[in-house]
């Protein structure tokens, strides 16, 4: 029963902490800009108009976007983060809270590359996302491996497994689509799957 207990809490801590600093993180930066610009646009225009400080937030997250990704502003914000990755507290949060949001962006390379099914014994096979293609060497020359991420209760938590990249199956599913069906218990799944 304690074991059971302790299970249970455990996958509730590591949902409920990702997900309420996620929400919290995005009241406090809309609530930091709009907090800035309402004074600033009462003065402009004379009158409050709800919804401009949250206007502001979204343009200034897409000038963001645009700095980052133009060459001189990807070496500023390099520059800026390895100043910052300095901070113990703020390395403790931000790091890992951006491999976890960069595993799930298309664009990022170290994230998840496509969907994966893997067996799994005679249950049939998983769905998983590739983390890693790779070879081993065990004296017979090199063996396509791949580094599979397998959710298990909740797509924060899961198992990493190995297995040899012919054993793989590769569905026409994209990651989005793979996070959907996985979310959605598997009723996301589209009727027919081409592999």
């Amino acid at each position: 029963m304690w074991l059971w207990l302790r299970r249970r809490f455990l996958t509730g801590f590591f949902v409920t902490v990702p997900l309420f600093i996620s929400v919290a993180a995005l009241v406090w930066v809309f609530g930091v800009v709009d907090g800035l610009t309402t004074p600033l646009y009462d003065r402009l225009l004379g009158r409050r108009i709800p919804g401009l400080g949250t206007l502001s937030t979204a343009v200034a997250i897409m000038v963001v976007g645009v700095v980052a990704t133009n060459v001189i502003g990807k070496r500023l914000l390099q520059r800026g983060e390895g100043l910052l990755m300095h901070v113990p507290v703020f390395k403790t949060i931000y790091a890992p809270l951006k491999q976890l949001v960069a595993a799930f962006s298309p664009d990022n390379e170290s994230g998840f590359k496509r969907v994966v099914l893997v067996p799994n014994g005679t249950k049939g096979h998983s769905i998983g996302f590739l983390t890693k293609e790779f070879t081993v060497n065990r004296g017979s020359g090199p063996e396509a491996m791949l580094a599979v991420y397998l959710p298990t209760n909740h797509l924060y938590l899961g198992d990493v497994i190995v297995c040899a990249r012919d054993t793989a199956l590769f569905p026409d599913i994209t990651v989005e689509e793979g996070i959907r069906i996985f979310l959605t218990g598997g009723m996301a799944l589209p009727p027919t799957v081409k592999l």
